[in-house]
Formats: structure tokens, C-alpha cells, sequence
């Protein structure tokens, strides 16, 4: 048993204990533990901080994942350890990924869901983020959150781990800043922030702001204005490098290229309805496989009567059905929305293909290896007068991800 020191910390006790089976095992407590010596040696700090490296991964690799996290304010070393790719790569941790709920009268903290579970928890907020009840949830990548501060015009964005609990202040190239369709997009090199921004006046032109965490600092293309009419309110999906979105009257698919700022434009002849015949179309993509998928309704008088998943095929570039909802589901979905598909929105997450409404609580999913629908129920703490504002986003932890 030793300790370790560290300047303004206390003492850390590091106790080894045998049991019957002769195995050995470590573990880490902030007091001297009941099965330590009653005079403990202290061990020279120049000794542990000598350490090779490898012996010190190994250490920590026993530990369990709650005590490496309080390990990281231990020393610039430990955390620099803990957090590099080999160590992250070498020893990996089983971490759940949730479903995430926002709600304009819930800021403080979010309401969890564990599909593998089937449970729920809340990931509360720190002080720290200071965030109002005039804050919001904007997107979510790769364990990381992007808040604004403040409403519609903004000064800066807040960039939050809350594994790590790490949190970083954006601030935007100008004030005020009016933004629209904001997504959060990372990388193994850091992270983008895409949105479409436009001066005080309503007349004016719109510009795409991208914003790269490596260089710190924002770039501007023109050319949206042409491509997605205003009011258009459903995010891009990241799909080989640009980012896509699904339009209607007249139907088109249009991306833009994060390196450039090009537009370009598809439409769906040969492989969908007639344009009078989609009521909606919605894209989601699978970053594992790298797969675009498109949710759409099909229907006539503006009234949707099924809803049917698409997979792109990108080497004959065409679009093949893969799933039709059953019939039952789709009734109960187009009841939840009202035949008002503004509010239908879709996200990926895992395997699963969500199908999601402003104005419900629930979740319409497809699990894509399975081919099986299913419903997230209602969150058993939400208060009933919240009846419209819920918006879903995929969760998944991540220790390496850095704001």
C-alpha cells in the first residue's frame, strides 16, 4: 500500500490486498481503507512519477471506469494518460448510449433513456454551463452537447462533455447572430459546427457559418438561398463529407460540401412517388457503415398513408425500399402528428432508425439489423402539462471526445 501526493490534493491511498483465490487486484479510496496498515508508508512522489508508462497503464487499466474519471484532476500526467487514443483503443470500456430528451421548460437537466435497458435516468448540468431557462439544446455528436446561451440571437455557444465534464465557450463571428438548422458534427480530428446564419434584416441573403474546433475559427459560403427556401426547419445529415438535406415543392435532395461550401442538387426521378404523392422525406445516416437513408410518407392530398424507409445505393446511386411500416403504427404515428409533418423529424441512433414528433413524447423506431418497429414510451417523470417542444437526440458517451 502506498499513497499519492499531490500538491493542494489530498492524500490518495492505493491499497493491494490478497484474497483466498491468491489473485490480486487494486483499488482506489480517498481515505485509508478498514483493510489498510495502521501506519501507512507514504511512496516517494519521484517514484511514481517515474513510473514507465506501460506499467502505469496497466495500473490503471484495473481500476474501475468511475475512479478514472476522478483520476483526471489528479495530475496533468494521469489525464493525459487516461485520455490518449492508445489507452482508449487498448482498454475499452462498455459504455451505455441513451436516447436524450429536451424540453423548453426543462434546462437544468434531461431525461435519459436506456434502450437496451429499457430504463430511465437523468443526466443533470453543471453550474458551470450557465445555462437559463432561455437556453437550449442545439445538437448532440459523439458525447458531446451544443447549447446556446440564449435565444434565436446569440453571443456565444457552449460545447459540453458531460462524461468528462469538460465544456468550452464559442463565440460566434458576429452580434447578433441569427442562426438556423445548427448541427454539431465530429471527427476523429475535433468537431465542425454547420448553421445557416443572415443578418438583422429579413430581406437579406443567407450564408452557411462553419466553424472548425482544430484552427478555432469560422468560415462563410454563400449560395443557400438558391437551394433551401426560408423556413425550411429540418437538420442536415453528414454523409461522405457533405451534408444533406431532403426538401419539398419540388422534391430535391441538396448538400453542401464542408470543405467548399458547393451546393448540389438530386432529384428523386425513377426512384420515388410522384412529387404529389410525398407528404414528407426525412434523412438519416449510419456513420459505422456509412449509409444514407431516407423516411418518407407516401400519401395524396397532402394526407400520409404509409410511411416507407429508402437505402442509397452510392455505386449505382439509386434509392431501394427496404421497409414499409406495418399498416397499425403507421394509423397510431399520424394520429400523434396530426397530419401536420412539419413536426415529424428523424434521428440515428445505434441501429435504430427514429421517427420522432415535436408534439410527443414517444419515439417510433426501426431497429435496421433486427427489421423489428418498436415505441420508446413515455418518460414516467415528465409533467403532463408539457404537451409540445420534446426533442429527441442520440446520446452516446465518449471519453475521448474533447471540446
Amino acid at each position: 500500500m502506498f499513497r499519492l501526493r499531490t500538491h493542494g490534493k489530498k492524500p490518495i491511498t492505493i491499497t493491494t490486498t490478497t484474497t483466498t483465490t491468491a489473485s490480486t487486484f487494486l483499488y482506489w479510496s480517498p481515505e485509508s481503507s478498514p483493510t489498510t496498515l495502521s501506519s501507512p508508508t507514504n511512496m516517494d512522489p519521484t517514484i511514481w512519477s517515474n513510473l514507465p508508462n506501460h506499467l502505469l497503464e496497466h495500473i490503471l487499466s484495473l481500476l474501475p471506469f468511475k475512479t478514472l474519471l476522478t483520476l483526471r484532476s489528479i495530475s496533468r500526467h494521469l489525464r493525459s494518460l487516461i485520455l490518449s487514443p492508445s489507452f482508449i483503443s487498448d482498454h475499452s470500456f462498455s459504455l451505455p448510449s441513451f436516447l436524450l430528451l429536451s424540453h423548453p421548460q426543462s434546462f437544468n437537466s434531461f431525461p435519459l433513456f436506456n434502450p437496451n435497458l429499457i430504463s430511465w435516468c437523468t443526466l443533470p448540468l453543471p453550474r458551470s454551463l450557465s445555462l437559463t431557462n432561455a437556453s437550449s439544446l442545439l445538437s448532440s455528436s459523439n458525447g458531446l452537447l451544443c447549447f446556446s446561451i440564449s435565444p434565436s440571437s446569440v453571443s456565444s455557444l457552449s460545447i459540453f462533455n458531460p462524461l468528462t465534464r469538460s465544456s468550452r465557450s464559442i463565440k460566434l463571428p458576429c452580434y447578433p447572430f441569427h442562426f438556423e438548422l445548427l448541427s454539431l458534427l465530429t471527427s476523429p480530428e475535433g468537431y465542425k459546427i454547420f448553421t445557416l446564419c443572415s443578418s438583422s434584416s429579413a430581406a437579406s441573403s443567407r450564408s452557411v457559418c462553419l466553424y472548425d474546433s482544430g484552427d478555432r475559427s469560422w468560415r462563410k459560403f454563400g449560395g443557400v438561398d438558391q437551394v433551401l427556401p426560408r423556413g425550411f426547419n429540418q437538420d442536415g445529415v453528414f454523409y461522405n463529407g457533405s451534408l444533406y438535406f431532403a426538401r419539398s415543392e419540388p422534391f430535391l435532395i441538396v448538400s453542401v460540401d464542408l470543405n467548399d461550401g458547393k451546393w448540389t442538387t438530386a432529384t428523386g426521378d425513377g426512384f420515388f412517388p410522384a412529387d404529389n404523392l410525398i407528404t414528407f422525406a426525412r434523412l438519416v445516416s449510419d456513420p459505422v457503415k456509412n449509409i444514407l437513408y431516407m423516411v418518407g410518407g407516401i400519401g395524396s392530398n397532402g394526407i400520409c398513408r404509409s410511411i416507407k424507409i429508402w437505402e442509397f445505393k452510392e455505386e449505382t446511386e439509386s434509392w431501394i425500399e427496404v421497409e414499409t411500416l406495418p399498416d397499425i403504427v403507421c394509423r397510431k404515428f399520424t394520429s400523434v402528428c396530426y397530419h401536420n409533418y412539419e413536426h415529424v423529424y428523424c434521428l440515428w441512433h445505434k441501429e435504430m432508425i427514429c421517427v420522432c414528433c415535436y408534439n410527443w413524447p414517444e419515439i417510433l423506431f426501426f431497429h435496421v439489423g433486427r427489421r423489428t418497429w418498436h415505441w420508446v414510451p413515455k418518460c414516467p417523470s415528465l409533467p403532463e402539462k408539457w404537451s409540445c417542444g420534446f426533442r429527441w437526440f442520440s446520446f452516446v458517451p465518449s471519453l475521448s471526445a474533447s471540446v
